[in-house]
């Protein structure tokens, strides 16, 4: 049979075989083995396994799911086969990518083993070249035969690529390439294919000129990478990818310039620096060093020395100052380095000589300058500021020119008011150095000058007028003294109001105290009585005096025995003050009074004090109070003076009635008796605090016992105790039942028991009380009610307040007196009915025998409780108060 034949009916076996599902597995086989053996396709080799993929193959051949799990069967088969397979189905299937995918990255995975030189690469490379005609769109192939062509190494033919990759894609896709591109140039050292390449990027991303410059710079091409940095600067818009700002751009820009002056020569560097100096104004001293090392590496010694000198003249900030100061310096040492390093080389002595010293002359005159330079710079930034012109003269010490033409600059340049200090002292201390120098008038001419300077405070020009009197003083020109300053208080044509600040201060002066002050003490120096009293009138007629002038004033009168005129200046001077101004005026009106009329004029002295009192503070009354009560005491009557310390009770602060009150107690006991101190412990005991209240009960109950009252004292202690808790006053409690033990019986022991355990009722319900009891207990006093139990933070705060007043009351029970002894005359309110009873049979030393008679009608008794025994009483007991 021929083969025509043969293929013939093998197509009507596979027809017959589609039309018939029945058909037996050899006839499939035979289908499919006479349709694959074709002449042309001899190669064609398949196992038994791949019956079911070629048949579905050709059943679906322009499908490339089926031709993928085909493929994905056939991974472990030999590469040629696996290759065959890729070839078959890229033939009928040209434009899948998948396709492509896959079979391009098994091509570069099969020779990555083998040696770049092997000829198996050059296949691949052509297999890719064949997947380009129909792929050419794809960047991931392109990226993929790239980076496979950059392994093999062939440059030429890997830029060829790119560029090819480049022309062949949108440029929307670009960015997907050029990273991979950019990296392939920087992996060789070819600068100036790397250079055309990244200016060609740039085009496309110019915000990615940082990197470009980073890789000029490596390359030593620096001066383009100057002028790209300088666009890169001057560009407004544009934003670092790197996070820099503009200044530190900048910066590199000029550390580069700086540093590299034989290889950046396309740029002025002296322009660029200089306009960064305008343009970043906060950064002057870097910016002033760049400079001066641009000219010190390109050799211009002497123009980087005046460089640093017009930085030095122009910062304007301490932190610039040193940044340049410390390089000028340094440079210095490093000219006078070099130059005896080069003098010991070349052998030569006096020239030099000559010319080391100059340069160690300038060294030690900069080191010498620097206080000066410094004090320069802070003047600079505050021309005004007067303290730092007092430091400019004091650096000039010892040379007077200097000081003088800094004196005149400061009191030209000092604006009074913008002025940092007292502007005032630069004129004083500019006259004190002519002074010093014996030069008096023209000190003078300086005060006389500074009188007429437009102060901004009165207090400047004030201190200028008595700076002007002590000058004469100093040197005994009394009369002058007293004329300049009587022509400083002088009235002007135009009286102002001392804060008037729309007027000139020379307006204002004759309202200044100081002047004034001064001037009373020259006339009472210096001058007559009359004078001196004109001087303190007019001070108390503009109401400027102090309540020290006053009391001066009156001082001052009764010196010279003008005693009632020294009274009419204390009440001038009270009335223009008010409390509390008042109270040293009113404290030695007073005692002045008291001592010069003792009890002539009484009725007077009562009129003083009730003015006195009247508005009085609470803080000043009691000092007056005091003075009133002793005023009484000593000319005055006794109830006027009770009546005094009762209404200083009423009148001082809360704080010091306590001590009042004990003044008032012990004054009443020793004028009328402790008797009459009961209503003063009453009214005390109801106004003071509970601490001053308890205080006042002891030493009420304490007296009352002295006097026999034991009934009062009793009820003192039981009024007391419902301010006494016994978990912290245990003082209290001590005091009542030692006065129990001492006079008191089993009745009033139990009382007192009883009260006790009441009041500690009371306390215990208080749960803020208990909580600051608490947190007082366990020392921690700022703490709160979680504080008291440590590493417990969720427990309830009502549940530690419960466990708290528990572990509190079993405390008190602890403290509760011991069992009843042979010796002891009281009880314990848990003692039991047979120690009751023993107790009840001990005598009581100080109990009244009533009589032995018995009462015949007994109550029954219970067991064990205390036969209680009713006695007459004795007629001679009532005495004629019992009737008949």
């Amino acid at each position: 049979m021929s083969l025509d034949q043969r293929r013939g009916g093998a197509c009507r076996a596979i027809r017959h075989s589609n039309a018939t599902p029945a058909c037996s597995w050899k006839a499939r086989k035979m289908v499919v083995m006479a349709r694959l053996s074709r002449p042309e396709r001899p190669d064609l080799v398949f196992d038994e396994e791949d019956l079911p993929y070629e048949e579905e193959i050709m059943r679906n051949q322009f499908s490339v799911k089926c031709w993928l799990r085909y493929i994905e069967f056939k991974q472990g088969a030999p590469k040629p086969r696996l290759n065959q397979l890729y070839e078959r189905a890229l033939k009928l299937l040209p434009c899948s990518y998948k396709l492509w995918y896959r079979y391009l990255k098994a091509r570069r995975a099969q020779v990555k083993p083998r040696c770049v030189t092997d000829p198996a690469y050059e296949d691949v490379n052509n297999c890719h070249e064949r997947a380009f005609v129909f792929m050419h769109k794809m960047p991931r192939l392109w990226l993929d035969y790239c980076q496979f062509l950059m392994d093999q190494g062939r440059v030429t033919h890997t830029r060829r690529t790119f560029d090819r990759a480049l022309r062949a894609l949108p440029i929307t896709q670009h960015s997907r390439i050029w990273p991979l591109y950019l990296r392939f140039l920087r992996s060789h050292p070819l600068p100036e294919t790397a250079v055309r390449g990244y200016r060609r990027f740039l085009k496309l991303s110019p915000e990615s000129a940082e990197e470009y410059i980073e890789y000029l710079k490596s390359s030593d091409r620096l001066d383009e990478a100057a002028q790209r940095l300088a666009t890169v600067v001057n560009d407004e818009r544009f934003v670092s990818k790197a996070g820099k700002s503009n200044y530190q751009l900048w910066h590199e820009l000029c550390d580069l310039i700086s540093q590299n002056p034989d290889k950046v020569q396309s740029l002025n560097v002296d322009a660029i620096i200089r306009g960064g100096l305008t343009r970043f104004t906060d950064q002057l001293g870097k910016l002033w060093c760049s400079l001066a090392d641009y000219y010190i590496r390109s050799g211009h010694f002497e123009k980087a020395r005046d460089v640093y000198e017009e930085a030095i003249r122009t910062v304007m900030t301490v932190r610039d100052f040193t940044q340049v100061f410390d390089s000028y310096a340094q440079f210095e040492e490093s000219m006078i380095a070099a130059k005896m390093e080069t003098a010991s080389e070349l052998g030569r002595e006096e020239e030099d000589d000559v010319d080391l010293e100059l340069r160690l002359a300038r060294f030690e005159q900069l080191i010498s300058r620097r206080p000066l330079l410094l004090n320069s710079v802070l003047l600079r930034q505050n021309p005004h500021h007067v303290h730092e012109w007092h430091k400019r003269v004091a650096l000039h010490q010892g040379r007077p020119r200097e000081i003088i033409n800094t004196y005149t600059e400061a009191v030209q340049t000092v604006d009074p008011f913008k002025a940092t200090g007292k502007p005032h002292t630069l004129w004083v201390a500019f006259a004190k150095f002519y002074e010093d120098n014996g030069q008096l008038d023209d000190a003078r001419i300086i005060l006389e000058k500074a009188t007429k300077v437009s102060f901004k405070q009165v207090d400047d020009l004030a201190s200028v007028w008595c700076e002007c009197g002590e000058l004469e003083l100093r040197h005994e020109n009394y009369d002058q003294a007293l004329r300049l300053l009587r022509k400083a208080t002088a009235l002007p044509a135009r009286r102002a109001e001392y804060f008037d600040g729309s007027e000139p201060v020379q307006n204002r002066v004759y309202k200044s105290l100081k002047v004034w002050s001064m001037l009373a003490d020259l006339e009472e120096s210096l001058g007559t009585f009359q004078s001196t009293k004109a001087v303190y009138d007019r001070i108390l007629d503009l109401r400027i005096a102090t309540p020290q002038i006053v009391i001066n004033y009156a001082m001052f009168l009764e010196e010279h025995k003008y005693f009632e005129e020294s009274f009419k200046a204390y009440e001038r001077g009270i009335s223009l003050f008010k409390w509390p101004n008042v109270s040293d005026i009113w404290s030695t009106y007073l005692t002045k009074f008291i001592a010069r009329y003792g009890g002539r004029k009484l009725e007077r002295a009562r009129d003083l004090f009730e003015q006195a009192l009247d508005g009085c503070p609470p803080k000043y009354a009691k000092t007056l109070y005091l003075l009133y009560a002793q005023l009484e005491e000593e000319w005055g009557l006794a109830r006027h003076a009770m009546a005094v310390y009762e209404r200083a009770t009423r009148a001082v602060e809360p704080a010091q009635q306590y001590d009042m009150f004990n003044i008032y107690i012990k004054r009443a006991a020793e004028i009328y008796g402790v008797t009459h101190t009961r209503g003063i412990y009453q009214k005390a005991i109801e106004v003071l605090s509970d601490e001053h209240a308890r205080e006042m009960c002891l030493r009420f109950a304490d007296m009352e016992c002295k006097l026999g009252e034991i009934d009062r004292a009793r009820a003192i202690y039981s009024f007391c105790s419902q301010i006494c808790d016994p978990r912290t006053t245990g003082a209290f409690w001590q005091t009542w039942k030692d006065f129990e033990v001492r006079h008191g019986n089993e009745d009033t022991i139990r009382e007192m028991l009883r009260i006790r355990r009441s009041v500690q009722a009371t306390y215990n319900t208080q749960v803020n009380f208990m909580a600051s009891q608490m947190l007082k207990v366990s020392g921690s006093a700022t703490g709160t009610v979680s504080d008291l139990a440590p590493g417990q933070s969720g427990m309830d705060d009502m549940k530690l307040l419960e466990q708290r007043a528990e572990q509190l009351a079993a405390e008190a029970e602890r403290d509760q007196p011991p069992r009843a002894q042979n010796k002891i005359l009281f009880v314990r309110s848990d003692a039991s009915r047979e120690e009751l009873a023993e107790l009840a049979q001990q005598a009581n030393p100080e109990e009244i025998e009533l009589g032995e008679d018995e009462d015949e009608d007994e109550m029954d008794l219970e067991p064990n409780e205390v036969r209680l025994e009713q006695q007459s009483v004795p007629a001679a007991v009532f005495g004629s108060l019992k009737e008949d």
